[in-house]
């Protein structure tokens, strides 16, 4: 039985300083900064290059890696991507836009030690199904650009479960049936011979023109 194919990955967040007017009514906000896969978290956060590569999906941590007076970058680890065979319609849309991408979904949420709450991230994909399901439920979702070597990974899953559907070839509406209103087939005659009126409404003409002549002018 073969595993599913999952890659961890860690989320950069940054707190960041709203310039302008609208700073009186929020003075701070919380955007997407990036997606790292293993190997590039494990250099954010400090390690060295490469101890990341293939590493299991560690514990979720929060940890500042970058702070100063108009901006604070949070990486958040223990998040993973995980590929599945009964979405890999959505992947394909991913991987065949212009700008393949992550997509995460952030809530804020209460944290033990912060006076306030911070953006944390709750799920990470490569489904563009996912995120429209999670637009429509009204949920935070922001986007990156994903590095070719997720491409890679992820197009190679692609390839191998994959099956577009065939295109049905639409009839023409000129070789469909005609049928009326209750469904039944309805036949058109070509036949162009040409009917008079009715024997009675001829005879009813003659009568009626008859008459007239007979009638005696008035005055007389």
């Amino acid at each position: 039985m073969s595993q599913t194919p999952r890659l961890a990955v860690s989320v950069l967040m940054r707190r960041e300083r709203v310039p302008g007017p609208m700073a009186r009514w929020q003075p701070w906000r919380w955007v997407l900064a990036d997606v790292l896969p293993a190997v590039a978290a494990a250099e954010s956060a400090g390690a060295q290059p490469g101890s990341g590569s293939q590493a299991p999906v560690p514990s979720p941590a929060r940890q500042c890696v970058e702070h100063s007076a108009d901006h604070s970058l949070w990486l958040h680890s223990g998040l993973a991507v995980t590929l599945h065979r009964d979405d890999v319609e959505g992947y394909h849309l991913n991987a065949t836009a212009g700008q393949p991408c992550f997509w995460v979904m952030w809530r804020m949420e209460e944290v033990d030690g912060e006076d306030e709450p911070v953006a944390m991230p709750q799920i990470v994909t490569l489904s563009y199904h996912d995120a429209g399901r999670w637009l429509d439920a009204q949920e935070t979702v922001e986007r990156v650009d994903a590095p070719p070597e997720v491409l890679m990974w992820l197009q190679a899953f692609i390839d191998a479960h994959y099956q577009p559907e065939p295109k049905r070839r639409r009839r023409p509406d000129s070789f469909r049936p005609l049928t009326d209103r209750f469904g039944n087939p309805v036949s058109i005659s070509t036949d162009k011979t040409r009917r008079g009126p009715p024997a009675d409404a001829a005879n009813a003409q003659g009568k009626s023109a008859q008459q007239t002549e007979a009638k005696p002018p008035h005055g007389h």
